[in-house]
């Protein structure tokens, strides 16, 4: 199997893992995860999303967070932003980088945009193009690919549609999102030769939940087609606040030791990551769906 050799993994746990987390976690807290994240040889955080504490509670904060973390040379230290506003919010946190994000389904956009699809392209387009004059990088994130929870199977034609669109406006980088967790490997495997014959590998990443169980055989399927760059959650945390049922991310850990055991390289430090993976879980009544954790928890 040829594989890529050097696999960028992009640690979004501080937002996309506690975005959808019933239980707060203080600040301080926050901030000394993202701490011992960065110690672990990660190259890439999202911190934290500046859309309205009335829609994203747990991330009410994300002003303290962002200008409270200990920032490490190397690190793109990242943010959500759903508008303009958010934009100026995250210029003034001195973010790295930011993220803008859109579904592949009208019903799953408005829901989460309030705004149907051709409505939030001239939104978009303004953030990036700031974003941009700003010397900020902008990634894009586009939910639902693989399967909504409103809308059912989602025609390739309308995400290469939405990924040409985004990419002509600035972005250097799509993640892909199976946002309820529902894509198999057949599929994945035909919707990323789809998207190849008109976009560079290096141009895509996968953001991967973990729902029915599956993540990691299509993390495998997306290496084999070349995809080098992937979104994780550290301790599995995540869910989409408007996709009942979906569970969390591929769990960084669990994803790195496959990595590691393959022999590919990603310069993070299992051992530190997965310190960081045990801290946050402490901070929750529950144990997180993390295969590695669940292993340590018994001693293995």
């Amino acid at each position: 199997m040829k594989i890529p050799h050097f696999i960028h993994v992009k640690e979004v746990g501080p937002r996309d893992g506690l975005q959808n987390e019933k239980q707060f976690i203080s600040t301080d807290k926050k901030i000394e995860w993202i701490n011992l994240l960065s110690s672990s040889g990660l190259s890439y955080i999202e911190v934290t999303s500046f859309v309205h504490q009335k829609w994203i509670p747990a991330l009410a904060d994300a002003m303290e967070v962002a200008k409270g973390i200990k920032r490490k040379e190397g690190v793109t230290y990242a943010a959500l932003v759903p508008n303009r506003i958010g934009l100026e919010r995250a210029l003034e946190a001195d973010m790295d980088e930011v993220s803008i994000f859109m579904s592949a389904t009208e019903t799953h956009n408005l829901k989460n945009i309030n705004k149907s699809i051709d409505e939030t392209f001239p939104i978009l387009d303004e953030v990036i193009k700031d974003a941009i004059a700003s010397g900020k990088k902008v990634r894009g994130y586009v939910s639902t690919v693989f399967g909504c929870p409103y809308e059912g199977a989602v025609p390739i034609e309308r995400v290469k549609r939405i990924a040409d669109r985004l990419f002509s406006m600035g972005i250097y980088e799509l993640s892909l999102g199976d946002t309820i967790g529902i894509a198999n490997p057949v599929q994945m495997n035909q919707v990323l030769m789809e998207l190849l014959k008109s976009l560079p590998p290096t141009s895509i990443a996968l953001h991967l939940h973990d729902t029915r169980g599956m993540s990691l055989a299509n993390t495998l399927v997306g290496l084999s087609n070349g995809i080098s760059t992937f979104d994780s959650s550290c301790g599995g945390l995540g869910g989409c606040p408007y996709a009942k049922g979906a569970s969390g991310n591929i769990a960084s850990e669990d994803f790195i030791y496959m990595l590691d055991a393959m022999g590919c390289e990603t310069e993070i430090d299992f051992e530190k990551l997965l310190r960081a993976s045990r801290y946050i879980q402490s901070l929750f009544s529950k144990s997180l769906p993390s295969h590695q954790l669940g292993l340590n928890v018994k001693g293995g």
